[in-house]
């Protein structure tokens, strides 16, 4: 029976990094993907500057700007409560959200995934693909069964990580509870290709009618879009031209840019999925620990799952770096610091979703004058500052009922 320090499973972007990282350090990491190859599966695409400032931690943003990773450093919100023109004259500079990050940086995600892989590899950790996991064990002897192409197999190691996403399989091994809230929209993304009128360097948020898009340039003409629409359209982009209609929901007249999104080719699968946060209390057992998606998400709304999982990859290879003791009170700390880190995210993204994906008059007027007030006093957007400089950044009496009214213009707001 081979034995390792760590078995990761899922090498995604969480597992395939702590691999990384982790082999870097000399550990014997066995890391374990289901695929033969990353498709596109319409995940993010977009790190925030916080994000940013995780990966050059991490020692991987060489790693990830020589494989193509670009900057995206301006930011526009159009709204069709005012005209283009006093949309654009808001455009925010995005690099002083981080220092040394010149805004969110940008990477396709099977490329991404692809690249990690690699570098993994290169470290010297046991990657392999093709793999199913049969058996997954946790406690003072974890171990993890497999099949691959050579054969079955079962391994050993001191701790074993679940980097395998939503529908975590070690997290069902674990019994840790997934909480998740009501969802309160739909949500579908797009790789667009041959939109080259949109500009490298600027990102979109807009509402107009009872569509909420956003749009984050890959470069070379990509741009990833996304829309949000109303629960109760769950067939509204369903059927063989689903993409184009999707498409053409992106032609507003509070965004005249947005004519070179839908003049655009679809270069990948269109998926719709609901928006809601999710959430562990506790993301680890003994033997093993969750990073990524597999120990709870933040809404998609606010863009952060990859800033979440390589903060997460941060902390944990810190604290296993630092010891000898791999025993579970040594990942507490991790676990306080995301159940607060996901508490705030969660905070702000119910405020950006009641601004950005709620529609009609009185979801109009409530924007209006959300911009109103923004643009005199800062602190209504705060919730903006924690989903691009961090969520630690934003004060603490922020995330309470009374900042959530402050931003919102609702009754009981405080100054």
């Amino acid at each position: 029976m081979d034995r390792y320090d760590l078995i990761i499973v899922g090498g995604g972007i969480g597992g395939s990094a702590l691999a990384t990282v982790m082999a870097r350090a000399g550990a014997r990491v066995l890391l374990l993907e289901q695929s033969e190859a990353y498709q596109d599966r319409v995940r993010g695409e977009w790190i925030a500057p916080w994000g940013v400032t995780e990966v050059k931690r991490l020692g991987l943003y060489d790693l990830l700007a020589g494989a193509g990773g670009h900057h995206i450093t301006r930011h526009v919100t159009y709204d069709e409560t005012r005209s283009p023109e006093a949309s654009e004259a808001r455009t925010l500079p995005l690099g002083f959200f981080a220092p040394e990050v010149a805004g969110p940086l940008a990477i396709g995600h099977p490329h991404h995934c692809q690249t990690l892989f690699d570098a993994a590899k290169a470290a010297g950790a046991d990657a392999r693909r093709n793999v199913q996991v049969t058996s997954v064990a946790v406690g003072p002897e974890p171990a993890v069964g497999f099949t691959d192409e050579t054969g079955t197999h079962e391994a050993r190691a001191r701790m074993i990580v679940g980097a395998d996403g939503r529908t975590s399989q070690v997290r069902e091994a674990c019994g840790i509870t997934l909480h998740q809230d009501k969802p309160h929209h739909w949500f579908a993304g797009l790789l667009v290709e041959g939109a080259d009128g949109w500009p490298a360097d600027l990102q979109g948020i807009g509402t107009e009618g009872d569509f909420g898009y956003l749009a984050f340039p890959q470069g070379g003409g990509r741009v990833r879009v996304y829309g949000g629409y109303a629960l109760d359209q769950a067939q509204r982009f369903k059927g063989p031209d689903g993409a184009r209609r999707f498409l053409d929901a992106f032609r507003m007249e509070c965004s005249p840019l947005n004519a070179h999104l839908a003049a655009g080719r679809p270069a990948g699968p269109l998926f719709s999925y609901f928006n809601a946060d999710s959430w562990t209390d506790e993301p680890f057992v003994e033997g093993a620990v969750l990073v990524g998606d597999s120990a709870g998400w933040n809404d998609p709304i606010s863009g952060l799952g990859l800033s979440i999982t390589y903060r997460d990859v941060r902390i944990v290879s810190e604290l296993l770096r630092g010891s000898d003791d791999w025993g579970p009170a040594l990942l507490r700390p991790y676990a306080e610091e995301r159940a607060e880190r996901m508490r705030r995210l969660r905070f702000a993204a119910a405020i950006t979703a009641k601004l950005d994906m709620e529609f009609g008059p009185a979801a109009a007027e409530r924007r209006r004058r959300y911009h109103e007030r923004a643009a005199a006093d800062p602190s209504v957007a705060l919730h903006g500052v924690a989903v691009m400089a961090g969520p630690e950044v934003a004060p603490a009496e922020f995330f309470t009922p009374e900042g959530r009214a402050h931003a919102l213009g609702e009754t009981g707001a405080v100054a």
